[in-house]
């Protein structure tokens, strides 16, 4: 028993760690993925952070209160505390509340634990006395009443940092959506996929439909702008009236569009507008659907 205790102990305290260095790691990846957090507000990141350590730090207390009432239960602390730190206090503490032990105390004829409530020991048959434990039971406390009230706190921070991101990202402001822009655009929108790749310097985007003005983006790279072309071999199979397809070339101050909405061949266009190094290429969805895009630089 004491054995499967440190198993458990051991298992919470290399877990926890390891799921917040994970969050952390996955959010340090995206910021070098995504040049940092260009286009999008400081407060954007550090809201989604806030909600995310509140989150995860409003489970841990949670939890660790949940292990110290199984303690007194005589229940697996260990097992418990996981549980509800995996499903999230709101799902975890409603499971465990449905299924906590009854807090018993010890026969002092035979030692089987036995409810307070009850009159004789169900397995020696001792007769048990009970106005102490019951007077204890009505005048006790609640145990652990800061990991209650510092959980509580890290939820009203967790709910005022998500609040904060929804209206913020509902208003549209510190978010960059221009297409023209030199700088990362970002989706409020939704698009449905079926296929993206980047690969050596291919960029391939098949999409059944995407909300009004979404933008698909790739940073691509310009070797040697005197003799490079972009090739975009665009097809749309879904066209409705007023709907199109808008292909950006951003670079600094120098943006170049194009129709292809309706390409009769692959477009074929030569870069000596512009300079070795990065390029934005973009889609501007507008309507269309069904879409299948091949475009690279060579």
């Amino acid at each position: 028993m004491n054995e499967n205790k440190n198993w458990g102990k051991r298992l919470a305290y290399i877990g926890i760690p390891v799921v917040l260095a994970a969050v952390i790691l996955r959010v340090v990846l995206y910021y070098f993925k995504s040049d940092g957090f260009s286009g999008i507000s400081i407060m954007f990141p550090v809201l989604i952070i806030g909600t995310l350590l509140s989150a995860l730090l409003m489970s841990g207390f949670f939890a660790a209160w949940v292990y110290q009432d199984c303690k007194k239960r005589k229940d697996d602390g260990i097992l418990w505390a996981i549980i509800v730190f995996i499903t999230t206090p709101f799902i975890g503490l409603l499971v465990y509340f449905l299924r906590r032990s009854e807090v018993k105390r010890v026969c002092t004829a035979c030692g089987h634990p036995v409810s307070l409530k009850a009159n004789y020991c169900e397995e020696c048959g001792s007769k048990i006395e009970n106005k102490e434990d019951f007077t204890n039971m009505n005048n006790q406390r609640t145990h652990h009443i800061r990991f209650i009230i510092t959980g509580a706190v890290c939820m009203v921070l967790m709910i005022t940092c998500l609040t904060g991101f929804i209206v913020k990202a509902a208003a549209g402001s510190g978010i960059n959506s221009d297409a023209a822009s030199n700088e990362k655009v970002w989706n409020m929108g939704s698009i449905r996929m079926n296929y993206e790749s980047y690969v050596n310097g291919v960029w391939k985007l098949d999409f059944k439909s995407a909300s009004d003005g979404f933008v698909a983006e790739e940073k691509m790279t310009i070797q040697n702008a005197g003799s490079d072309c972009l090739y975009a071999d665009i097809s749309c199979g879904t066209i409705p009236e007023d709907a199109s397809l808008t292909l950006y070339l951003v670079q600094g101050d120098r943006v170049k569009t194009f129709d292809v909405t309706n390409l009769s061949e692959p477009l074929s266009y030569p870069l000596a507008d512009f300079e070795n190094g990065k390029l934005y290429v973009r889609l501007l969805i507008e309507g269309v659907g069904d879409t299948v895009s091949v475009i690279d630089i060579h």
